[in-house]
């Protein structure tokens, strides 16, 4: 890319000629082709620029127009890229917020003398500061929770007044008055605000302040018209954002045209392609409620008429049934004395039953005195005691004899009946007795036991049996 290159074009001054050899003025199209040339001439080969991209608009014609800008400097160029040029990835790179590299000359464009730059060629680099700073903010209050459904409210079925927020020199306010006027007559309340430019954002903020303090506003719509990303600006602001996401009322937002999308448009409650559809969501059409009403208040009338014709054919058809009342009261006095005679029948029968009751009662609290009740018992238990004593002695005996039995035999097996004969016991220093010779070592102590004694003794040898 060249760099400091500069037009060789020589406005200095001069000393006056003479009037007789005072040069022909130009015509302004001569100009424009002098500048024309001068421009051209100075970028002799095709010039790389990088820049955002800025109010891109295809043209019909299929030529792409917009505006790169210097992100680093107020400083921006017209630019074009001819159809003969156009891709399909050159108008998905060439939109608002783009960050793109274009391959070009610049020149002047003579029919309005505005400088230009003319690109065959476009690549892209990345999204510029601008995009990148709505994303950023829109991630931001997404997480916040301002764009959930949730959140969405309901406009108003029949609102008494709707507030708008606009200027009051555009477009918008007036398509918004004539729909509302037309479809049904609701009052417009407008709250002039700035839309665009410096201190936009402020300014319909304030709006939306001031149309929540009156009390009477139901619904709130937001617009304005079309315009470039620069234009819709104000309604990418966090301010705007909050200030639409924090109203009492629904809103419905209406910037720009369907193709232009803003911050507002997520967080209100409702978006219109344009202010006249906004009317049209918010107004409801007083013509067609009252055809509505009309047809509703028909339907309504042959209801009420076929319910009276089914309801006077089942009256009649019930009173051929009853037929004459009076013989019906008749039928059910005697119904009544029937059941008066049933009923006193059951009295008199239920009255002697309880008299019975009563006897058996009594007889059963007689047996049951408790004089009576002692006398028994005393008597049953003198006849348990002499039981109890029969029991006991011939308990006693039959126990006792198997005592004795148990104890001749306990002594037939005694040891001690052994260790009187003769015998004796010998038991190691942990109380195991020593049955066989490999139960004792010599020098091993032993304890004897026989019949009246307890002898402490040492092993000496541990041999063979003798013979008896």
């Amino acid at each position: 890319m060249p760099d400091d290159r500069s037009l060789s074009l020589d406005f200095t001054a001069r000393p006056a000629k003479p009037a007789d050899s005072e040069p022909r003025p130009l015509t302004v199209a001569e100009l424009d082709r002098s500048i024309k040339g001068a421009v051209e001439g100075a970028f002799e080969t095709a010039v790389w620029v990088e820049g955002e991209v800025a109010d891109a608009r295809p043209a019909p014609s299929g030529h792409l127009y917009f505006c790169l800008k210097d992100e680093r400097e107020d400083a921006s160029i017209d630019a074009v890229i001819y159809r003969s040029n156009v891709t399909p990835r050159m108008r998905q790179l060439c939109v608002d917020g783009a960050r793109v590299r274009l391959r070009g000359r610049p020149t002047l464009w003579a029919p309005r003398g505005r400088l230009q730059f003319i690109a065959d060629r476009a690549q892209a680099v990345g999204r510029g500061a601008l995009l990148e700073a709505i994303e950023r903010l829109k991630a931001k209050l997404a997480k916040e929770g301002l764009f959930v459904p949730e959140r969405k409210r309901p406009l108003p079925g029949d609102p008494r007044t709707v507030g708008v927020v606009t200027s009051p020199t555009g477009a918008v306010i007036h398509d918004v008055c004539r729909v509302a006027f037309r479809r049904g007559g609701a009052q417009i309340l407008l709250c002039a605000a700035q839309v665009q430019g410096a201190g936009a954002a402020e300014s319909i903020c304030r709006a939306l302040a001031l149309l929540q303090r009156v009390a009477e506003v139901d619904v709130i719509i937001v617009g304005r018209g079309g315009g470039s990303a620069d234009d819709l600006g104000a309604f990418n602001e966090e301010t705007v954002v909050r200030a639409v996401a924090g109203c009492r009322v629904p809103v419905v937002s209406a910037v720009g045209h369907d193709v232009d999308v803003t911050l507002v448009d997520f967080a209100a409650d409702a978006r219109a392609a344009t202010p006249s559809q906004a009317a049209e969501l918010v107004v409801p059409d007083r013509q067609a409620r009252r055809e509505l009403l009309r047809r509703t208040s028909m339907h309504l009338a042959r209801a009420v008429h076929a319910r009276v014709s089914r309801d006077s054919v089942a009256v009649a058809r019930v009173a051929r049934r009853l037929g004459d009342p009076r013989l019906a009261i008749r039928s059910h006095q005697q119904t009544l004395d029937d059941r008066e005679a049933r009923l006193a029948a059951s009295i008199r029968a239920a009255a002697a039953k309880r008299r019975g009751d009563l006897t058996r009662a009594q007889h059963r609290l007689a047996y049951l005195h408790p004089r009576a009740v002692v006398a028994r018992e005393r008597a049953e238990l003198a006849r348990l005691r002499a039981r109890i004593a029969a029991l006991w002695n011939a308990s006693f005996e039959r126990r006792s004899g198997v005592v004795r039995h148990a104890v001749s035999r306990l002594h037939g097996l005694s040891p001690l009946n052994v260790l009187a004969r003769g015998y004796a016991i010998a038991t190691t220093a942990d109380g195991r007795a020593v049955r066989t010779a490999g139960d004792v070592e010599a020098g091993e102590a032993l304890h004897v036991r026989v019949r009246d004694a307890r002898i402490e003794a040492t092993v000496v040898e541990v041999g063979p049996p003798e013979k008896l």
